[in-house]
């Protein structure tokens, strides 16, 4: 295993600086959640937002950042003029969020955008020397190699923020020296788990967007209920953990309590289990070496007397397969894979394609897009987009 902490130099100590890209969304505001609970153990440096202006503004005038970008350039102006008398400094753009990580006083990043939007910014804050914690998975799908190699020559550790890579980093605590025969991420099957393709064609994004256990942005949870979310975190687990496809085992476990584990080679499994609530794996990975106490509602056994396993079904969620198939053929593959995914799940939101046809959306830009061995990351933006663009060529106009 490569490049995940391995050593106790990273001291939390009091105060330690952060900054939240995607404060706005899902990870971000229940990241804010773990600080408000942590009090003088946490400060934030810098909040950025996409397009929800009000509730970034809400956020500023609460924990006080040294600054704040949203994406939005048209909504740049409302969050300046909020802020002006408040000593906050107020930027818009892709550009100013990806340079703001870089400022003095952020000791810690957390990556909490969606989508391919994460790669820039957190190369950006992995080249400035600052730690990371991971929430955007598509930084490593799409750019695995590149961006662990700058995080080896930066000195610059990458913590896990999903449940299961969280899982699995706290399961190797005190056994990075021994060997793993096996990584093993478990899923929840989503909402439709058991259902064939007959019932999949006519399901719809209410539907679809019903997580059975997690609460979860909506990109994230339509690829959760195609599989595509584990697909990704098979890539994900790739490149973060240093292990080969063929020793990640996927495991679909629908009361979402063991969150995923590691085997050795001498057959012993140890797993990481809890209640479904991503306040702890963010709060761990902020606080990392450090178990932060809490009042987070607690796991019970006798609660839980029935724990069940069984294997995901790949004929009918396409999408799994797809991604160990785009990991194995390695190169462009999972970044085409990842972009032909942003834009069916953003079609499938609007009702402009079925359930089923984003798979073949997905399959479609990976048989179109011409393969490139070892692409840089400026070949990755020209791939992002072409593959994009093959993927909307599938989709119906609203």
């Amino acid at each position: 295993m490569e490049s995940v902490p391995h050593s106790d130099t990273f001291d939390p100590g009091e105060g330690r600086g952060i900054a939240i890209l995607g404060s706005t969304g899902s990870i971000g505001t229940q990241a804010l959640d773990v600080v408000r609970a942590q009090p003088g153990r946490f400060r934030i440096e810098v909040l950025t937002a996409g397009r929800n202006a009000d509730l970034l503004i809400a956020q500023a005038l609460e924990f006080k950042p040294n600054a704040v970008a949203i994406a939005d350039e048209s909504q740049g102006q409302k969050v300046r003029d909020a802020l002006w008398d408040h000593d906050i400094k107020a930027y818009a753009g892709a550009d100013a969020i990806a340079q703001l990580v870089e400022m003095d006083g952020i000791d810690i990043v957390l990556t909490a955008l969606v989508g391919f939007a994460g790669l820039r910014p957190t190369m950006n804050a992995i080249n400035a020397g600052k730690h990371i914690a991971l929430a955007n998975k598509e930084t490593l799908v799409v750019a695995g190699g590149p961006v662990m190699e700058a995080a080896r020559q930066k000195g610059v550790d990458i913590l896990p923020v999903d449940s299961e890579h969280s899982a699995i980093f706290q399961c190797l605590a005190g056994e990075f020296h021994n060997p793993i025969e096996k990584l093993i991420l478990t899923a929840s099957g989503g909402p439709f788990r058991g259902r064939n393709k007959e019932d999949l064609a006519t399901v719809t994004r209410e539907q679809a967007l019903k997580h059975p256990n997690w609460d979860m942005g909506a990109k994230i949870t339509i690829d959760s209920a195609s599989l595509m979310n584990k697909g990704l975190e098979v890539i994900e687990a790739r490149w973060l953990f240093d292990i080969p496809a063929d020793r990640i085992e996927v495991v679909v476990h629908p009361q979402s309590i063991v969150h995923s584990g590691v085997q050795f080679e001498d057959g012993s499994i140890k797993v990481q289990m809890g209640l479904p609530d991503m306040k702890l794996p963010i709060q761990y990975a902020l606080g990392y070496p450090q178990r932060l106490a809490n009042a987070f509602p607690r796991f019970s056994f006798a609660e839980y007397p029935n724990l069940s396993f069984e294997q995901p079904d790949l004929k009918t969620f396409r999408n799994l397969q797809l991604a160990y198939d785009a990991l194995a053929q390695g190169g462009s593959a999972p970044c085409v894979l990842n972009a032909a995914n942003e834009i069916a799940v953003a079609a499938f939101l609007k009702d402009e394609v079925g359930f089923l046809e984003m798979s073949d959306i997905v399959e479609h830009a990976l048989n179109t897009v011409e393969h490139v061995a070892q692409p840089d990351i400026e070949a990755l933006f020209a791939l992002d987009s072409e593959a994009r663009k093959a993927a909307r060529s599938r989709v119906r106009p609203s």
